[in-house]
């Protein structure tokens, strides 16, 4: 650290009349205290002539010591002491440790003093905070004679004054820090936003090289990437073409291989105080093409060093501390950046290339162990499939259907009277289903036996006047009146329409449509029995020509997922219908076995056993033959 980061003048005083107004000009205070203040160059240095400044003008003084440390948390230590052999005594320590906890000036007498310690009753302990921004950073302690009160305001007062040069130094080095750090990260977002600006890779690292050279004051600034453990430059500043096999490539090549096989920063001349490091190429690069620094630095993406940026300076401008962590900075956001660029920029065969020798190292190399797992699985899997035999099944949706239906009709055209079942009821042979209004055909019934029993008498008389005519057309009339009761009695008996088998009523619902009018044969019922149903199943056209009448399956119901019914192909209808955009052929077939509880309408999914094939077939096929299907298509 400089005077200037001091936030002192470049000039020291050099006579009697440099010393700041206001202080005695005496012999017993000389200029070489302010001397030394004036040319600290580090902070301790300030911390001792300060610390001596202030002995001189307080008088009296026994002893003195200025502890600082971290704001606030601390801990706080001894950053100089008056005199510098003597160190901190019991008594400062206890007068800082009391103006730390407290944060407020103090004098304390000596048999005020909290250590349980003797002292003598002229020495007074007297200790100032030291505050930057409202935080305590520190205190500054003085044992001092005892005088009276009113100097010791003075005394206090001047250490608060004095504390001032202290907080200045402070803040004068947290904003030249403030400032110095936002001028790196400015200078790194501009050189990482100059290779971002460019789309091709080739391009991008080329600028961004010679920004960087540009803008860090170096000669010349080289990026190389690692490609099959070899590594390649790619883009140096300034020059748009360069060749692989110059003398100038080969040695840059070789000082970022050193700096990659260290994978540190490698800073030739060393620095001081650094870690020892091997620059054997970085001396041969500088010996060579009279570069005078050398910074290589390596790139990284992830976890894996990918390339080197190194950066060469003359020997009037070396590399310090300060410039190789801005370097560093620099590399570190650089790296994934071009490395993305690169790898963007390669052609979509060297991507796949790539990918499969990276998979290839993977399964061969020492590592994964998981990936060798799954691949080894994966790799069985597959033999077992090409193999293994399974049976091969044509899956379809399917419902049942009554074999049979039983139609129960109006007998004469009328009107609902009742209608106590629905359809999905259960009916036996003769059970009343509906009955029909009977009134008109009583009153036929009742005209038709009047009209007999008129014509009977009649006829009586015809045959007592032997009129045989007029006998011969009584009798006929006699023999109409009965047809027609007969008629009317068979109406009548058929009123209620019953059921014609044992079964469920798979259509009908009368219920609301009491009183309704019907027509002679007119279907007001079906009936189906529950002891003969067939499957019908829809069988995708691209499956159907392996669909042959005599073979097996098995039916499994959504009502009834856990049991299976074996059932038997009878028929299959030659004719497609379309639904939901594919065609589908019609197919019967008969149930081997009939629960109980099996009811018209019941839906599911049937599999008809076709033969043995292969697993890998199988399950391939769909896929194949809509491949073929794509060609034949699009193929001229």
């Amino acid at each position: 650290m400089d005077r200037t980061d001091l936030g002192l003048p470049n000039n020291p005083p050099q006579s009697r009349a440099a010393i700041p107004a206001g202080v005695s000009s005496s012999p017993d205070l000389d200029q070489a205290p302010w001397r030394q203040l004036l040319e600290a160059s580090t902070p301790e240095a300030f911390y001792r002539a300060w610390l001596a400044i202030q002995v001189r003008m307080l008088r009296g003084v026994l002893g003195g010591v200025v502890v600082l440390g971290p704001p606030e948390t601390g801990p706080f230590a001894p950053a100089a002491t008056w005199p510098e052999k003597r160190g901190v005594t019991p008594h400062l320590a206890s007068v800082a440790e009391r103006v730390l906890r407290e944060r407020r000036g103090l004098v304390i007498p000596a048999e005020d003093r909290q250590d349980g310690e003797s002292a003598a009753p002229e020495c007074l302990g007297v200790a100032y905070p030291i505050h930057v921004a409202g935080r305590l950073h520190g205190v500054v302690a003085f044992e001092i004679r005892a005088r009276p009160e009113r100097e010791l305001q003075s005394v206090l007062r001047q250490l608060q004054w004095g504390s001032a040069w202290i907080e200045v130094l402070w803040l004068r080095e947290q904003v030249r820090r403030s400032a110095t750090t936002k001028d790196r990260l400015q200078t790194v977002l501009d050189l990482i936003a100059t290779a971002l600006s460019h789309e091709g890779f080739y391009e991008a690292a080329t600028a961004f090289v010679t920004a960087t050279a540009t803008g860090l004051g170096c000669e010349r600034v080289s990026v190389g990437f690692l490609r099959r453990d070899r590594m390649r430059v790619r883009a140096v500043s300034h020059s748009a073409e360069f060749g692989d096999r110059t003398n100038l490539i080969r040695a840059i090549v070789s000082a970022m291989e050193e700096a990659v096989d260290q994978q540190d920063s490698v800073v030739y001349p060393p620095l001081p105080g650094g870690r020892p490091q091997v620059t054997r190429a970085h001396a041969e690069l500088a010996r060579q093409h009279g570069a005078g620094a050398i910074c290589s630095i390596p790139l990284s993406a992830g976890t894996q060093f990918v390339g080197a940026l190194t950066l060469e300076r003359s020997a009037e401008r070396p590399f310090d501390g300060t410039g190789v962590e801005l370097c560093e900075a620099l590399a570190a956001l650089a790296g994934p950046v071009l490395e993305t660029q690169r790898r963007e920029d390669r052609w979509l065969i060297t991507k796949v290339g790539v990918w499969l020798l990276d998979l290839v190292g993977k399964i061969v190399g020492p590592r994964d162990i998981l990936l060798k797992l799954s691949l080894a699985a994966a790799v069985g899997l597959l033999l077992f499939l090409t193999v293994a035999a399974g049976e091969y099944r044509v899956s379809a949706t399917a419902s049942l259907e009554p074999v049979v239906r039983r139609a129960a009709t109006a007998p004469f055209a009328g009107y609902i009277v009742e209608a106590p079942v629905r359809a999905g009821d259960l009916v036996h042979r003769d059970q009343v289903l509906a009955t029909l209004d009977d009134n008109d055909l009583r009153l036929q019934q009742m005209k038709w036996a009047s009209q007999l029993e008129q014509t009977s008498k009649q006829h009586q008389q015809a045959l007592a006047q032997r009129n045989a005519a007029q006998t011969a057309i009584l009798a006929a009339q006699i023999d109409q009146a009965r047809a027609e009761m007969a008629l009317l009695d068979d109406q009548l008996a058929r009123s209620s329409v019953r059921s014609p088998i044992d079964g469920i009523v798979v259509s009908g619902d009368l219920s609301q449509s009491l009183r309704a009018p019907v027509e002679r044969g007119q279907v007001l019922f079906e009936v189906a029995p529950l002891d003969a149903f067939r499957v019908v199943l829809q069988v995708d056209e691209r499956t159907i020509a392996d669909v042959q009448v005599g073979q097996t399956g098995r039916l499994v119901l959504s009502g009834a997922p856990a049991e299976e019914l074996p059932f038997r192909v009878a028929k299959i209808t030659p004719v497609s219908t379309a639904k939901e955009g594919r065609n589908y052929f019609r197919v019967e077939a008969t149930l081997m076995r009939t629960p109980d509880r099996l009811r018209p309408g019941m839906e599911g999914v049937g599999k008809i056993a076709i033969d043995q094939r292969r697993l890998v077939w199988i399950w391939t096929h769909e896929v194949v033959d809509w491949v073929r299907m794509t060609l034949w298509t699009w193929l001229p």
